[in-house]
């Protein structure tokens, strides 16, 4: 093997009596696979390889490699003297039994043999990396094959305490585990290289090992390296702080100016003065519903979430604004200098604050402008981790409760005091209104002085149309903008889904905003992507104007059709059917995709501990999609009344306001 540093994306399959591995150079499709077990012992030119690694100093790419596959490697390196004088069956035996305390390990959240810093070899693990171990964002490697349209989703065709008796079965399970490499690879070149770019030139510039280390992380190791330099008091000492507390009475916490003037916030206002909050288990620490002028508004530790149900266009003397606060949570712990109890507060307060100002002198481009973006969005949630060093779930109280509170104040003004003023959304940063053109004045002197009391400072614009089905999911259309020709065509590449006017030598673009149902624009790769036709249509309907009809006929992406899913434990996915005549049943893998198809089977989930049985679709029959297969669009089968009757309960779900103006400016 030649001597030039490469790197490898690689794979280990585990199986009780066979042990396999596959690596592909990162840059090139040169493949390597050994196999160790009772009918092939590549143990030698496994443990070559590993050292022309260690020794040309290349790195593993992995997924979940740091918990599962370095920790093998290791293994196996630790201890390769004995392990040449065993047979090939005897070394997977052992090597099946230490992934099996790998395993019970990460169940157990427990810590590997070897730390990150310990291992012989350098990794770079897409799953971590990514934040797919937090359990809001968890995801298996087979899930996000599904997220990005992977042509071949599959589960282990063979359980892993199966004997491998025959040279097939060989070459199934090594078929299975390139295919996981290959999509690693995927992943890591096409989805996340410019996340490990990033991760690279940190770890250069700060000489912090940040290669496998998701957002969260990076803000705390930055904010930790630069606060103890500032405070001069050793990172090692400073990483060990916290501050605990067993509760917490909100009145002491709360912002002397929280002020307001109606029965349904001054109730508001009584509740959280008298509320105390459990410190050591800050999970639904808060909970709050607020009914006002039709809106339910809740509040809650994930935020505030308040919306009308209904379409709104601006016309007929009426103008939507929107108003969001900027950097919300970050500048309301710069402005009232917060910190964590155990932190030396002047010093705190002084970087968290350097790091806004920074930021707004850097532009977007530059890679420090992401940095401290991160870095200052991390610390409310960094703030509630008992495993980070800014940990004093005071603080975090502190910022979301007198955040929301603060931001009930601005609604509650402007709703009071703009004559026929209509709340239309509120959210965690920022309120929509539903205002008479003649009170825009008005409305932006309300929010000056909401600035003046609070020390914060808002961002305005108006929107052309909203649409919001519920609070979770709305689209938003802003107002025709005239820019050049140059911005124009670097506005339409960089997202062709917007509003585009050229005409007499203008050109004019409106943005969109797009969330929950109608988000489909580089959707996050752990997001359930499910019949993400429906999402399109919805929004070529409300924007364009086009018909559900007629754009299912111009996008035949036989991917946006599909949709995923996955059965945990003990739930089982099956396919029934009739075939020549005879009912037949079959048990499917764990991850699934598929589409509604005209002729197909149907889809079921069975509950192997209780016998129960449902459809995983209510209406029409499914078509089992895990491998991609090119056909055309006739032979895919596609059922597209299935898809048309869902996006017109949608449609018909949502009932235009009465200051909807049906004369569109587009």
């Amino acid at each position: 093997m030649s001597d030039r540093k490469k790197n490898w994306v690689m794979d280990y399959e585990t199986l009780a009596d066979c042990f396999l591995a596959v690596f592909e150079e990162y840059k090139s499709d040169e493949v390597h696979v050994f196999t160790i077990c009772k009918l092939r012992n590549d143990l030698p030119k496994l443990l070559d390889f590993l050292k022309q690694n260690i020794r040309n100093k290349e790195w593993h790419i992995s997924f979940n490699g740091l918990a599962f596959d370095s920790q093998i490697t290791e293994y196996i390196i630790q201890n390769h003297t004995k392990f040449l004088k065993q047979s090939g069956e005897d070394v997977a035996k052992k090597i099946y039994s230490k992934a099996q305390d790998c395993i019970q390990r990460s169940n157990a959240r427990e810590f590997q043999e070897w730390s990150e810093t310990k291992l012989s070899i350098k990794q770079i693990d897409i799953f971590k990396l990514n934040h797919w171990d937090n359990p809001a964002k968890s995801s298996s490697l087979k899930y996000i094959q599904y997220t990005t349209d992977w042509h071949n989703i599959q589960d282990m065709p063979i359980d892993h305490t199966e004997s491998i008796n025959t040279v097939e079965q060989l070459k199934t399970v090594a078929s299975y585990c390139r295919n996981d490499v290959a999509s690693t690879k995927f992943i890591a070149m096409v989805k996340s290289a410019k996340q490990i770019e990033l991760r690279g030139t940190l770890t250069k510039q700060y000489g912090i090992n940040l290669y496998s280390a998701s957002e969260p992380r990076i803000a705390k190791e930055l904010f930790l390296l630069f606060l103890s330099q500032r405070a001069n008091i050793p990172a090692k000492a400073m990483k060990k702080l916290r501050t605990h507390r067993k509760s917490i009475q909100v009145r002491r916490i709360l912002l002397p100016y929280l002020n307001f003037k109606t029965q349904e916030f001054k109730k508001m206002l009584f509740t959280f003065q008298h509320l105390i909050i459990n410190a050591v288990n800050t999970k639904d620490a808060f909970k709050y519903s607020l009914h006002y002028r039709g809106v339910e508004t809740k509040m809650g530790l994930g935020g505030i979430h308040g919306a009308k149900k209904g379409i709104y266009e601006e016309g007929n003397g009426m103008i939507i604004m929107t108003s969001d606060v900027v950097s919300y949570y970050p500048n309301l712990a710069i402005r009232n200098k917060w910190a964590p109890a155990h932190l030396p507060q002047k010093e705190f307060s002084e970087l968290y604050e350097w790091f806004f100002d920074e930021r707004r002198k850097i532009s977007k481009k530059d890679i420090r402008n992401y940095v401290y973006k991160i870095i200052l969005n991390a610390t409310f949630g960094l703030s509630i981790d008992k495993h980070s060093f800014l940990y004093d779930v005071e603080l975090g109280m502190k910022i979301t409760i007198n955040g929301q509170l603060s931001l009930m104040m601005l609604y509650e003004m402007l709703a009071e005091e703009v004559p026929g003023c209509i709340p239309l959304m509120q959210n965690t940063d920022g309120v929509e209104m539903l205002i008479p053109e003649q009170y825009k004045d008005l409305y932006l002197e309300i929010c000056k002085r909401w600035e003046g009391i609070t020390k914060l400072e808002l961002e305005h614009d108006q929107y052309h149309k909203i649409i919001i089905p519920d609070v979770n999911n709305y689209v938003a259309i802003g107002k025709l903008k005239e820019i050049t020709k140059e911005e124009y065509e670097e506005h339409k590449i960089e997202n062709p889904h917007n509003i585009y006017v050229h005409e007499n030598g203008t050109y004019k673009y409106a943005t969109t905003k797009c969330k929950g149902r109608f988000d489909f624009n580089d959707l996050a790769l752990h997001k359930n992507k499910s019949f993400l036709i429906i999402r399109k249509a919805l929004f070529y309907y409300f924007v364009h104007g086009i018909e559900p009809e007629d754009y299912l006929k111009q996008n035949r992406n036989i991917f946006d059709y599909c949709a995923g899913a996955k059965a945990k434990s003990p739930w089982q996915f099956i396919e029934t059917g009739v075939k020549n005549g005879a009912f037949y049943e079959t048990k499917l893998q764990k991850t699934i995709r598929y589409y509604s198809s005209k002729s197909g089977s149907k889809l079921m989930k069975f509950n192997k501990a209780d016998q129960r049985k449902h459809n995983v679709e209510k209406a029409g029959q499914q078509t089992i999609f895990n491998v991609y297969q090119e056909k055309t669009w006739a032979e895919y089968n596609v059922d597209d009344s299935f898809y048309i009757k869902k996006i017109r309960k949608e449609i018909a779900g949502l009932i235009p306001n009465l200051y909807k103006q049906q004369v569109s400016l587009f």
